[in-house]
């Protein structure tokens, strides 16, 4: 089903499509090509932080359920060298680096809905060469689909010169009724992890075990609302994209989610940041600090300055494909 959804404050239309099977139902917007809502049948709430409202996505809700990219997460220096050409970036965290592609990036843009069924739907997104800095006419292709009770992105990209891209999902988790996920029991198929400098988060280019560490989720661990400290962290799941297979699982009160992706790496971030008094979730209750956890697939940060980090150059021919699934069980 598709529905309108909200008008944004530049005039564009915004839409909503809801996809269904079995006992799972998911829906996506255009805005940022977010996943804006999931719900099992039996429970009450939804299963992702998400809002009804599009001003929200236009504002501090904006990184809820949408595609990071061109290049998820941090590069230092708002810069990078590709194929011995240096790029300089917009620079939009700490006013030094690019944070998800900085102002022009893929989530704070309405994607073109090209195909939808009852159970999924296809959205594209053409970013220019020269866009915030990046080269390259890209063409980036999502798709979700529902079956049964899992379901499924799929992202693919191409372009016509070379550049660097790593896209990203960033849904927020929180399985349960609580206004947090404390408690919730979070498990990441992962041995080692990327220390980072604090304050900016950026990985200081060491590849550390996280044997010993607060970061050996390998067992699970309860999640604690930052009391065992902030989670802002990649966690190394190989050195190259592999067959799609799990790396993470979150239980809480009301159901368990299986996370598996064909990505390198899994940046799982707290959602501390979430205290937002002034917006409306889809539960209709404000976001709180620790509402949701973050579980975002996706190469390495800050990898074009780190030769040791799996590489994130796509060039001209080659097609860029990223699966993604959860699988909810209640």
């Amino acid at each position: 089903m598709m529905e309108e959804f909200g008008i944004t404050a530049s005039g564009r239309e915004v839409h909503r499509l809801t996809l269904q099977d079995g006992a799972l139902t998911a829906r996506v917007i255009t805005f940022g090509c977010a996943l804006q809502d999931v719900r099992l049948e039996g429970l009450r709430h939804s299963l992702t932080v998400g809002s009804p409202d599009i001003s929200a996505y236009e504002g501090p809700l904006g990184h809820c359920g949408t595609i990071m990219g061109p290049v998820a997460n941090r590069i230092a220096g708002a810069r990078a060298t590709i194929e011995g050409v240096e790029y300089r970036f917009e620079r939009n965290f700490l006013n030094a680096h690019t944070l998800h592609g900085g102002e022009g990036a893929f989530h704070k843009r309405v994607w073109e809905l090209v195909d939808h069924s009852e159970r999924h739907a296809t959205l594209v997104l053409v970013a220019s060469d020269g866009d915030g800095g990046f080269p390259g006419t890209r063409r980036v292709e999502a798709r979700f689909e529902a079956a049964g009770r899992t379901l499924s992105l799929t992202l693919t990209a191409r372009t016509d010169s070379p550049t660097i891209l790593n896209l990203a999902n960033h849904s927020y988790w929180r399985l349960g009724e609580a206004p947090t996920t404390r408690d919730h029991m979070l498990q990441v198929h992962a041995d080692r992890y990327l220390p980072a400098t604090p304050g900016t988060k950026i990985p200081t280019g060491e590849i550390a075990d996280v044997a010993g560490t607060r970061f050996d989720y390998r067992d699970g661990r309860r999640l604690r609302d930052g009391a065992d400290g902030l989670l802002d962290t990649n966690f190394c799941l190989s050195e190259s994209r592999q067959p799609l297979r799990e790396v993470a699982r979150l239980t809480g009160p009301d159901a368990m989610m299986v996370m598996a992706s064909t990505e390198p790496g899994l940046q799982v971030f707290d959602g501390h940041i979430l205290d937002y008094p002034d917006q409306c979730t889809n539960d209709g209750f404000a976001p709180v600090p620790y509402c949701g956890l973050a579980l975002e697939a996706q190469f390495w940060p800050n990898a074009p300055h780190e030769p040791r980090f799996p590489d994130i150059t796509l060039y001209p021919g080659q097609t860029w494909r990223q699966i993604t699934t959860w699988a909810f069980e209640t």
